[in-house]
Parts: C-alpha cells; structure tokens; sequence
C-alpha cells in the first residue's frame, strides 16, 4: 500500500444482502473452493486498508468468527448497501471508506490505491470503479464526512445507490484492464461456474 495511504482507509465488507438466489444460503459464507466467499474478500481486501468492518444482518456468530467488527443495519427491512455502508462508517475512525460486495472474490489487488488516485487528481468526494463494461458502484471509495448525507437520503426513503453518488463531486475510475476482477457471485449456478474455470488465488 502506498505510502499515502497509510492510516486514511478503513475497508467495509458488505455481506448484509438477502441472497435471495443463494437458495436462502447466506452469500457470504457461502464456500469457493473450500472457502467461503468473504474469506476471499478479506485476503484481497486487507492489504490495502488498516482495518476492516463487516456489514451482515444474518448469522452474526459465524461473521464473527472472521475476527473483524460486525455492524448491522441500523434501519428496519434492510433497505439496501447504502444503508450497510452508513451503518459501518458510524465505526470508521480513518478519513476514507473502501466499500466493497462480499460476493467479488477476485477483487483488485489494486483497488483502494487507483481509486483513491483519481479522487484526489479529481478533488472528488468519492469515487467508484467501471470495469470497462459497466459501472460497479459497490465498489467505492468515499470520505467519511459523507454520512450525514447517506443518512439523509435513506430517511428521505430513497435508496438508489447511484442517485446518492450523483448528488456528490464523484468519479468513476477505469478499470477494465483489470475487468476479470469485478467477477461476483449471484446465485448457485454461477457459484458452480466459476469454482469450475477458477481456482482463486490468494
């Protein structure tokens, strides 16, 4: 991690979706060639941040056991990752947020580092990842003064995780050199797939 980075980046993992393609498995801890996804997650992530935080609403024990703070919505119904995203930062004591799903294995190795670079050339408030195809707004940087704002969109009853950013000095930063890496995990079949044509590696 560079050396600018050091002390600014809190990572949130959020895993505190329904899987509602999972067959009722919770997508997180659901097992990629013997381990579960945001196992994955954490050993791409974790390099580049100084600490991470969990978002989950399901089997909080399990999460636990990954030795990281767990942090559940603070809204009823589980309105979507904003509302994951708000509920983590309340525990982020850096300046910046690496936000990223718990279902993207391959994550960029590179991730926090290229965004945090085109937010700052960009004197952005928050920035996110295009692999080239399409957005992958989960995929985000922002800085930690934006909870008030996420807080307010959410009480307004809005949720849409591109109208929030739209409301912000964003920018969206080009990956698609790195396009495989934005490979995430919806439901059991693509589960299958991809522990068929990929053996993760650490």
């Amino acid at each position: 991690m560079a050396e600018y980075f050091t002390n600014k980046l809190t990572g949130i993992i959020l895993a505190g979706g329904k899987s509602t393609r999972m067959q009722g498995v919770d997508k997180g801890l659901t097992p990629l060639n013997g381990t579960p996804l945001v196992e994955h997650v954490i050993h791409r992530l974790q390099p580049q941040t100084t600490t991470i935080v969990i978002n989950a609403n399901n089997h909080i024990t399990d999460y636990e056991n990954f030795g990281f703070p767990i942090v559940e919505d603070r809204m009823p119904g589980h309105p979507g990752p904003l509302a994951g995203i708000a509920a983590c930062m309340t525990q982020a004591k850096t300046e910046y947020i690496l936000c990223v799903p718990c279902d993207a294995p391959r994550l960029p190795l590179d991730l926090g580092n290229r965004l945090y670079q085109v937010l700052t050339e960009n004197q952005a408030e928050l920035a996110y990842a295009h692999d080239g195809d399409r957005s992958q707004p989960l995929f985000a940087l922002m800085h930690r003064q934006l909870l008030g704002s996420i807080n307010d969109y959410l009480a307004s009853d809005q949720y849409k995780v591109d109208a929030w950013y739209h409301q912000h000095q964003y920018v969206v930063c080009d990956f698609s050199d790195k396009s495989e890496d934005f490979l995430n995990i919806n439901s059991v079949e693509e589960l299958q797939k991809v522990a068929d044509q990929y053996k993760i590696s650490e």
